[in-house]
C-alpha cells in the first residue's frame, strides 16, 4: 500500500510503470496456470473472430430457402443441416453468432457503466445518497432476472434493441452493488485520503484513485455477466419477445425448431450447443480472471 501512497503523490511516472508491468506480468502468470481458463480465452477470442468475418464466409445466405430440401440431416452440402424452411443452419449460426455476442457485450457494457457510476457515487458520498441508489437497487434486485427482463420487454415491445435494453436494466443493481461495496473499502485507505487532504476535488479523487482499485471484481462480473445475458436474450427469442423471425438469432432458432424435436432433433440441438459454448467459455474465462486478479491469491 506504501507503494500506492508514492506513487500518487509524486513519484516519477518511469516508476508507476514498472509497478504496473510488474502487476502485469504477475496476472499474465497466474492466467496462463489455469488451463480452463486459458481454453475459455482462445475460445471467446474464437468466436469474436467468427461472428466478425464468418459472415462473410459462410456458403449460403442466412435467410434463403430451398423448400425442396427441407429438414435435411448434416451433409458435405449443409454442415448442420437444414431447417423447415430450407434454410442452412451453418449459415444461420455464424450469422446469429454476431447477433448473440453484440447483444451479451452490450447489455453488460451498458448496465456496467450506469451500475459502476451509481454504485461509485453510493459509496463515496454515503448518507442519504446512498440510502436512495442502494434502495432503488434493491428494488431491481427484488426481481428475478429474467422475470424483469420479460416485464421490460412486454413494456418496450419485442425486439432486439428491446432486449437489450431489458438485460443492461437487470445487470445494474449487481455492478452497483459490487463497485459500491469496494468503493467503501477503497476510499478509506491512507493514499485516498492524503489526496483529499491535499485538496483534489472528489471526481478527480474518483476518477484518478477510486475506479482504478475497484475494477477488478468489476471485471469478473462483467465477463460472468455476458454469459449471463446470453442465456437471457436467448430465452426471450425463444419465448418470443426478443430477436422476430426470421432474424438467425439463436433463441429463436429453437423456438422455431421445437415442433420438429423428434424427426429432425439436429434443429434445436445444434443452436442449444452453440449457447452452451459460448456460456461455458465466458464463466470459464471470468473463473480465470478471478483468480488471476484475487488479491488473497498472490503466493
Amino acid at each position: 500500500m506504501q507503494e500506492e501512497v508514492n506513487l500518487n503523490t509524486g513519484d516519477p511516472s518511469g516508476q508507476q510503470f514498472n509497478s504496473n508491468v510488474v502487476r502485469f506480468k504477475d496476472f499474465m502468470k497466474k492466467f496462463y496456470r489455469n488451463k480452463s481458463a486459458l481454453i475459455g480465452g482462445i475460445l471467446i477470442l474464437a468466436l469474436i473472430i467468427i461472428a466478425l468475418i464468418g459472415p462473410y464466409l459462410t456458403p449460403y445466405g442466412p435467410n434463403t430457402q430451398n423448400y425442396g430440401n427441407l429438414l435435411a440431416p448434416p451433409s458435405t452440402e449443409h454442415f448442420f443441416g437444414t431447417d423447415h424452411h430450407g434454410r442452412d443452419i451453418f449459415s444461420r449460426i455464424i450469422h446469429g453468432m454476431s447477433i448473440t455476442l453484440r447483444v451479451g457485450f452490450t447489455s453488460v457494457l451498458i448496465g456496467m457503466t450506469i451500475g459502476v457510476t451509481l454504485g461509485v457515487i453510493s459509496g463515496y458520498y454515503g448518507k442519504w445518497v446512498d440510502t436512495i441508489i442502494m434502495r432503488c437497487m434493491d428494488v431491481l434486485l427484488a426481481f428475478p432476472g429474467i422475470l424483469l427482463a420479460l416485464a421490460i420487454v412486454a413494456v418496450l415491445g419485442g425486439s432486439l434493441n428491446n432486449v437489450i435494453i431489458s438485460v443492461a436494466i437487470f445487470s445494474v443493481p449487481v455492478f452497483a452493488r459490487i463497485s459500491r461495496g469496494s468503493t467503501l473499502e477503497v476510499r478509506e485507505l491512507e493514499y485516498v485520503e492524503a489526496v483529499r487532504s491535499l485538496g483534489a476535488s472528489d471526481f478527480r479523487i474518483i476518477i484518478r484513485h477510486v475506479l482504478p482499485n475497484i475494477m477488478s471484481p468489476i471485471i469478473v462480473q462483467a465477463t460472468l455477466n455476458i454469459a449471463t445475458s446470453v442465456l437471457t436474450a436467448s430465452g426471450l427469442s425463444f419465448l418470443g419477445m426478443g430477436a422476430q423471425p426470421p432474424t438467425p438469432e439463436w433463441g429463436a432458432m429453437l423456438n422455431d425448431g421445437r415442433n420438429y424435436m423428434w424427426n429432425a432433433p439436429h434443429i434445436t440441438m445444434i443452436p442449444g450447443l452453440a449457447i452452451v459454448a459460448v456460456v461455458l467459455a465466458f464463466n470459464v474465462f471470468g473463473d480465470g480472471l478471478r483468480d488471476a486478479l484475487d488479491p488473497k491469491s498472490r503466493n
